[in-house]
């Protein structure tokens, strides 16, 4: 196969990161398709950890072209803040581009993000703040400023000048903030412009070359399927698709150009931030979890709520997605319990239900209905093959691809690159 796509399939925070770091070191070229710096990979190489957000993956590896997608919100303070910091650390920066479709999120959007979702009181989605949803609004209203328009620095400030006026009247006048200074701002993005000039490329025709040719090309996704703007758990979701369909248009390829879909499966469940989520452990067994896991956003630090694997998300997820295969992340975090549970259906008014409801009346008054296995209680970290597994951990891994019809063909035991199986081929 010359190309991978890669996506979550719960609320993100899967683990992509390090699966998408360990298929990239086979990949000629990595795509960012969706999502903004709202995203947050978390790759450790040799014991040195690296906090990515919205520079792909494969930036990790020298060979390896990078591409920020038409499809992505560039946040360009984000995007220079980030490169100093990989280069701070001798990462090679150099094969890296940006869209030039891609829209540009603006300091306004994220004093507006902010202004929203205090407005909203308790109805709060619970963003990042990081002007991801008011810049993907702008795109829809056809009043974003795209990577295009850095290019020509008249047009450029013609935009955003604009934009500016409108955005303060929206700020003073809708939520009662203080306006921006034009001419700081007007200031600030016109250097940003200038720095950016020599990234932005016409990357459609970058990645479509690139699979003509049958190079290796590996679609990265952020976030995951439940926080998909139409199949995720709506409201409480991100403004853009990160499910398979999201890579196409996101980066400019048709769907026919996409080999394998691996689907990104924590071991357990988590969510940052509002909406039902059914399997939820708000006890010690989540906090067990948690502390164990480690599980507090790479971009937000929020600690995460966590919760049994949900086998009625992965389904799903399996489902819209059309997932040909899974990675199974974080594995070694159940390590520590004598039985562990799965579900595999919601209970809803006497009724058991195995596809995901849209509602979220019914998502948040449903029970789960778990399937109780026994734990390995040993630690696993060590492993190297499946066969190196414990019994019990290699039946919890048949339970999720019997439920799911999706084989697991990646397995990981461990942060680092070396803690890692893979069963059948990639790439």
């Amino acid at each position: 196969m010359s190309t991978v796509a890669v996506v979550g399939t719960q609320w993100g925070d899967e683990g992509k990161g390090k699966a998408i770091d360990y298929i990239a070191t086979r990949a000629d070229m990595v795509v960012r398709a969706q999502g903004g710096n709202n995203a947050g990979h978390s790759v450790v190489i040799d014991g040195k950890k690296y906090a990515l957000h919205l520079i792909p993956s494969g930036i990790l590896n020298a060979k390896t072209i990078n591409i920020i997608g038409n499809g992505v919100v560039f946040d360009p303070e984000g995007f220079f803040n980030e490169l100093k910091d990989l280069e701070d650390d001798g990462i090679n920066t150099k094969n890296l581009f940006i869209s030039d479709r891609a829209h540009i999120v603006f300091d306004y959007h994220k004093i507006i993000d902010s202004l929203g979702e205090k407005s909203k009181g308790s109805k709060k989605v619970g963003t990042t703040n990081k002007g991801i949803g008011p810049c993907y609004m702008d795109k829809m209203e056809r009043t974003g400023i795209r990577m295009c328009d850095v290019l020509d620095d008249d047009l450029f400030e013609a935009k955003l000048s604009a934009q500016i006026d409108r955005k303060n009247d929206m700020i003073t006048k809708l939520y009662g903030g203080e306006p921006l200074d034009k001419t700081a701002l007007m200031k600030k993005y016109t250097d940003y412009a200038k720095r950016l000039k020599p990234y932005v490329k016409d990357t459609s025709v970058m990645v479509y070359e690139a699979v003509k040719a049958g190079r290796k090309v590996l679609f990265e996704g952020a976030q995951g399927t439940m926080l998909d703007i139409d199949l995720g758990t709506y409201p409480y979701v991100t403004s853009s698709h990160p499910v398979s369909g999201g890579f196409t248009t996101g980066s400019g390829v048709s769907p026919r150009d996409i080999n394998e879909i691996i689907g990104i499966v924590k071991a357990y469940t988590t969510r940052v931030g509002e909406g039902p989520f059914v399997t939820e452990e708000d006890n010690e067994t989540g906090d067990k979890i948690r502390e164990i896991g480690h599980e507090y956003g790479v971009t937000t630090g929020r600690p995460r709520r966590c919760g049994w694997l949900d086998l009625v998300v992965v389904r799903y997820a399996a489902r819209v997605n059309g997932l040909t295969g899974i990675s199974l992340m974080l594995l070694d975090v159940l390590d520590q319990f004598e039985t562990i549970n799965v579900c595999v259906g919601y209970e809803y008014n006497g009724e058991v239900l195995t596809d995901f409801p849209a509602s979220l009346k019914i998502q948040e008054e449903s029970r789960p209905v778990y399937k109780t296995l026994r734990g390995w209680n040993t630690p696993i970290t060590g492993c190297r093959s499946y066969e190196d597994l414990p019994e019990e951990a290699k039946a919890y891994i048949k339970e999720i691809e019997e439920f799911s019809g999706v084989p697991v063909k990646i397995i990981s035991v461990g942060p680092d690159r070396e803690q890692t199986m893979i069963r059948g081929e990639l790439f």
